[in-house]
């Protein structure tokens, strides 16, 4: 039941998505659009009450719930971004509004743009484990808990995945080729 209500969350995304787009840009209803994109977080308030009560009823905990915990937590931390992301692309497609900005790909500019990624997928993957350390709390000492834990382990995983990536570019900032070409015009050939 948990996985299948994972799904219908995610599906459901998606409609709400669609939906409150279009209610935005082809019904030119920007406040209705609005309150329909502002009924994605009841999709997960959704599955962490189900996932509760089922827990509460007595299911074993398993990979379902630590997938839910996982689920609530990616869309927590990349759900707004997600919903922006896209938004962009449709006002500009069918809105005429701007083109989207592209992310920068070179410098400090880029690792400030990796550290705000990382910020996203740390806030996601923190919620999962605050949410999976609740069931593992909720369950308590007579339960198995061994799945939860391992999820939990995956999204320390992730965590340190994001910041090593992130770290990288400030320690090894990728340069501009364009740039160097030029350094090496007005400086000329060594020698």
């Amino acid at each position: 039941m948990i996985v299948t209500l994972i799904v219908l969350c995610e599906i459901a995304f998606w409609v709400l998505l669609a939906a409150g787009l279009a209610l935005r840009y082809v019904a030119k209803r920007p406040r209705l659009g609005g309150a329909v994109l502002l009924c994605e977080p009841l999709l997960e308030l959704v599955l962490l009450v189900v996932t509760a009560v089922d827990l509460k009823n007595g299911a074993a905990p398993d990979w379902k719930h630590g997938l839910a915990a996982v689920y609530i937590g990616f869309t927590v931390g990349l759900g707004h971004s997600t919903i922006r992301w896209v938004d962009a692309r449709v006002a500009h497609r069918f809105a005429g509004g701007p083109p989207p900005v592209r992310p920068p790909k070179y410098g400090m500019a880029r690792a400030v743009h990796e550290w705000r990624v990382a910020g996203r997928w740390t806030l996601a993957a923190v919620t999962a484990l605050a949410l999976l350390q609740g069931a593992v709390w909720y369950v308590g000492g007579d339960g198995d808990v061994a799945s939860l834990r391992s999820w939990q382990q995956t999204m320390l995983f992730v965590l340190g995945i994001n910041l090593v990536i992130a770290a990288s570019y400030t320690v090894f900032p990728k340069r501009d080729p364009g740039r160097e070409r030029d350094t090496e015009r007005v400086s000329g050939p060594p020698g």
